[in-house]
């Protein structure tokens, strides 16, 4: 068995991460964590609100506690608990769980002062889902450039009231831009993630990032070792958290006809709240060899978490994702035999027909959404001109160096598997 390595680090890397260390013995509470963290956590936050906006902070600004302080409680906790974090991956978890607290106080601020938003109309989106690695990311980025639909920006998801109403151009464009130091800045710390899965300000993202507002977000897990907050997240509701992803959309909203199209893994544990916040939806359900699922995600979450632990185990990710798999796809199971079902188109899609025929696929969504056809061949030129496969290199991994044992898999999957609709011959 060949086991998982981190990739190597570059020495531009390797000072952030010392001069990072040594930040950390200078000043300890940038990097604090653990449930006694909390309050510093919510100082922290209260107090960027209050440089934000005439507001004088305090707890109070984020609402009612009990919509929040468990999460809080929970993140934190296992980020200390479970993480195996080094000093950038400690500031990044405080600094997620800060972001989130300020974003929640601000989106509410923006509501209360536009309280016309709560109301706007919103068409049901184009939702698409699926495993890990199921070819989400580059459906999701083709049909983001079909002009009557719109994909949500990283800049957008992270900070919708900064980007809400209508913009110059130009300020648009330069608070977009403003954001594009984030993307830099990880990769140059893990350089092997643009392999793996680009991004960048104008690169559309999985709707995961504008959630968490409640501190309930199924993607926090992907970039940290969180067991016990992935347990905890698992009993709980997140009624709360997709009327919060509908306000975002409302708020970004131009009202200009577009329909949004939306993609996250992540909505697969959660159908039953997806389809209740989005009756009508169409949402597109794709489907990959099970193995090739869980191997290549172990290997998607092995590298971020790579950024920010120095002490990443490849069988324990491979435990940890094919535990995940399991849970999301036998909720996801349970939510299409249920009658509330009905409520949604679905559409289920091969991986390997997405990639052999992209045309045929698109047509198809095009179809199930009521909308006329657009130039797909165009539209595909355009994407593989933009973001070439392997363009930024190849993205190697196999079950082996997960611990993953492939017939085991297979059998224990059988629950999905067995309901999944055939390839196209």
């Amino acid at each position: 068995m060949t086991l998982w390595e981190a990739p190597p680090r570059t020495p531009a890397a390797r000072a952030a991460y010392e001069a990072a260390e040594n930040d950390r013995v200078a000043n300890p509470d940038k990097y604090r964590l653990g449930v006694d963290a909390v309050d510093f956590v919510v100082d922290r936050a209260s107090r960027g609100v209050a440089e934000r906006a005439s507001g004088s902070g305090g707890g109070e600004v984020f609402g009612d506690p009990e919509g929040w302080r468990p999460g809080l409680s929970q993140y934190l906790g296992s980020a200390a608990e479970d993480g195996r974090l080094n000093a950038l991956g400690a500031r990044m978890a405080q600094s997620t769980a800060t972001g989130r607290l300020i974003a929640r106080a601000s989106i509410a601020e923006y509501l209360d002062e536009h309280p016309e938003v709560r109301e706007r109309p919103l068409d049901p989106p184009i939702v698409i889902t699926g495993g890990w690695r199921t070819g989400t990311t580059f459906l999701f980025r083709l049909l983001a450039r079909d002009p009557r639909l719109r994909a949500p920006l990283p800049a957008e998801l992270g900070a919708p009231w900064k980007l809400a109403g209508d913009l110059e151009p130009g300020e648009r464009a330069q608070r977009l831009e403003a954001s594009a130091a984030g993307h830099h800045i990880l990769h140059v710390l893990n350089p092997t993630m643009a392999a793996v899965h680009d991004s960048g300000p104008e690169l559309p993202e999985e709707c995961v990032l504008g959630m968490g507002t409640t501190l309930h977000n199924w993607g926090f897990t992907a970039t940290t070792r969180l067991d016990s907050y992935a347990n905890w997240l698992g009993g709980e509701s997140f009624t709360e958290e997709y009327l919060r992803h509908r306000r975002l959309l409302q708020i970004l909203d131009a009202q200009d006809g577009r329909r949004w199209v939306l993609k996250a893994p992540a909505h697969t544990a959660e159908l039953d709240h997806l389809i209740a916040t989005y009756p009508g939806a169409v949402v597109v359900h794709l489907h990959r060899d099970i193995v090739e699922t869980v191997a290549s995600g172990a290997s998607l979450f092995a590298t971020y978490r790579s950024t920010y632990s120095d002490h990443v185990d490849g069988v324990d990710v491979g435990r940890f994702q094919t535990d995940q798999t399991e849970l999301w796809l036998r909720r996801s199971v349970a939510v299409r035999k249920s009658p509330e079902a009905q409520s949604v188109t679905w559409l289920d899609i091969q991986y390997a027909d997405l990639v052999s025929d992209p045309e045929a696929a698109l047509r198809r969504i095009y179809e199930a959404a009521g909308l006329d056809s657009a130039d797909t061949a165009g539209m595909i030129a355009q994407h593989h001109s933009a973001q070439p496969r392997d363009g930024k290199g190849k993205h190697r991994y196999g079950a082996d160096q997960f611990g993953i044992d492939p017939d085991g898999l297979r059998e224990r999957m059988r629950f999905y598997t067995d309901t999944v609709p055939p390839a196209v011959a």
